[in-house]
């Protein structure tokens, strides 16, 4: 995604041209909430563009500091931005989109990739900006300075809680701690009336049907916010730490791709229980939604306390000044919370070889941080919008992108 930047000498693109994979390439023609996502592994697992998937999207392109499709006016007009990555901000890129290009004319294309390839595309120059459920790692970090000529930019675009939903007949609401969510997914609590479950929901008719879980076989940033939640919430019962990857330990389970994947398993799976984006899992509605345990209440995925916990949490340390990163609270227990929830965020360079190409990064950035675009999002997707501080520090890191050699 990315390809604009301080070059000495000047940028050659390469020779071979980069096929965007087809994976339902325009959100505006879907409104299935997917999540091939995320990245936030400490090395890129993954070829760039996997072989099998590299489909034309009918704009080949090159890296995007030569990029020649982006003829637009300073809005954007006219031009083409290629962006892609997390699934968990689809629904919220389809108005994003299309309120921006009503006002500005132009194409924004954003692929359902997932955040790790979509990082991935972005450090290699496939893509001009992307979306990620994990922050940069460190290398990462690095890879995207390279690829821009400088500090990437890393803001927050899309916060969002993570529901575990379930699908057990007759059971209409269920309250689970972090700990028993663990040993659920790691293979522990195997039925539904074990006591760990019995004792957290009294007077509920729990069947003694085999519990199945569902998780996500790709590289997920959701995979990665649920699994920081399990590893800091659980009191030592989940033992691996935080990845985008299923941990490969855990060898029971059902491993699908991407958030509609997972959807999908857990519809057609009785006793199945499995997590997702909290916008996908209200879109299906066939599916029961778990109330997990904060302080001493039990709270339901709420964009509330999801907005809460990240206003309360504490920046990631040693990031640029062009980076938003945030550690977020999972122990957070102030009534309301809701501490199961991830941040989506937007990657950019702050320089561009092309200036029609920096003036449409800015101006669609720019319109996705602001009020108008997080009430948008709010509306459609149910996300949380930054409050006013957030919104005008990402403004501001935004207004830094321009073109130049």
């Amino acid at each position: 995604m990315i390809s604009a930047f301080r070059v000495h000498p000047p940028f050659t693109a390469p020779a071979t041209t980069v096929h965007l994979p087809s994976l339902r390439s325009e959100v505006s023609e879907t409104k299935q909430t997917q999540e091939n996502t995320d990245v936030n592994t400490s090395t890129l697992r993954r070829a760039t563009l996997p072989a099998a998937a590299a489909l034309t999207l009918g704009l080949a392109l090159t890296a995007c500091g030569d990029q020649s499709s982006g003829s637009g006016d300073s809005g954007g007009g006219g031009g083409t931005l290629s962006g892609g990555g997390a699934t968990s901000q689809v629904n919220a890129e389809q108005v994003w989109r299309a309120d921006y290009q009503k006002q500005n004319g132009g194409t924004i294309n954003y692929e359902e990739v997932g955040s790790g390839t979509g990082v991935q595309n972005f450090s290699s120059g496939a893509y001009q900006f992307a979306g990620t459920d994990a922050y940069l790692t460190s290398d990462q970090l690095s890879a995207a300075k390279s690829q821009c000529g400088g500090d990437a930019i890393e803001v927050p675009a899309y916060v969002s809680p993570i529901a575990v939903a379930y699908n057990l007949p007759g059971v209409h609401s269920l309250n689970l701690d972090a700990k028993t969510i663990a040993d659920i997914f790691s293979g522990k609590v195997t039925t539904w009336n074990d006591p760990a479950i019995a004792s957290q929901n009294s007077g509920a008719q729990l069947p003694d049907t085999a519990i199945s879980t569902v998780h996500r076989s790709d590289e997920s940033g959701t995979t990665f916010n649920f699994t920081d939640y399990l590893s800091k919430a659980s009191n030592g019962a989940w033992a691996d730490s935080a990845n985008t990857v299923w941990p490969a330990s855990l060898k029971g389970g059902q491993g699908l791709e991407g958030t509609s994947g997972v959807v999908g398993g857990l519809d057609d799976t009785e006793g199945a229980i499995g997590y997702a984006d909290d916008s996908a899992v209200k879109a299906d509605t066939k599916l029961g939604v778990v109330s997990i345990k904060v302080g001493r209440d039990y709270n339901a995925p709420s964009a509330t306390g999801a907005a809460k916990v990240l206003a309360n949490s504490p920046a990631a340390p040693n990031r640029p000044a062009t980076d938003m990163a945030t550690d977020i609270d999972r122990t957070a227990s102030a009534k309301g919370d809701y501490p199961l929830m991830l941040v989506s965020y937007l990657l950019a360079c702050q320089s561009y070889s092309d200036s029609s190409i920096a003036d449409m990064v800015k101006g669609y950035l720019t319109y996705v941080v602001s009020g108008d675009g997080q009430q948008a999002a709010a509306a459609t997707a149910g996300s949380a919008p930054l409050d006013n501080s957030l919104s005008a520090k990402a403004t501001a890191i935004v207004s830094k992108i321009s073109s130049g050699s």
